[in-house]
């Protein structure tokens, strides 16, 4: 029997991550959906490819559509746009109990 991987991903949609590697290093844009089962994550305006798409039907012309591919999870960290500061992520327990993502740059 395969031991199934449990998939735990730093980061999550909405968050703004800045991109570590590849074309678009140093980019910094927001997480818009999460592909857990390959631990990818796909960010708004970053890693842009093109599709060229045949026409369907006859008298109809084909077209070359763009759209962001996902990236590994691994390739993003969390961006604080306040700080201009990307960092590993901590999490903090408050007064009240509960559990809060920080930055660990800022706990030092």
């Amino acid at each position: 029997m395969k031991k199934e991987l449990k998939n735990i991903i730093h980061v999550k949609k909405g968050d703004i991550v800045q991109i570590l590697t590849g074309k678009d290093k140093g980019k910094v844009g927001q997480v818009i959906k999460i592909i857990k089962g390959k631990s990818q994550v796909v960010v708004e305006d970053i890693n842009i490819k093109k599709k060229h798409i045949k026409p369907s039907k006859e008298g109809e012309v084909g077209k070359i559509s763009e759209f962001e591919a996902p990236i590994h999870s691994s390739n993003v960290m969390l961006y604080s746009k306040e700080n201009k500061l990307a960092s590993r992520t901590g999490y903090k327990v408050d007064e009240t109990g509960k559990k809060i993502r920080v930055l660990k740059k800022l706990l030092t």
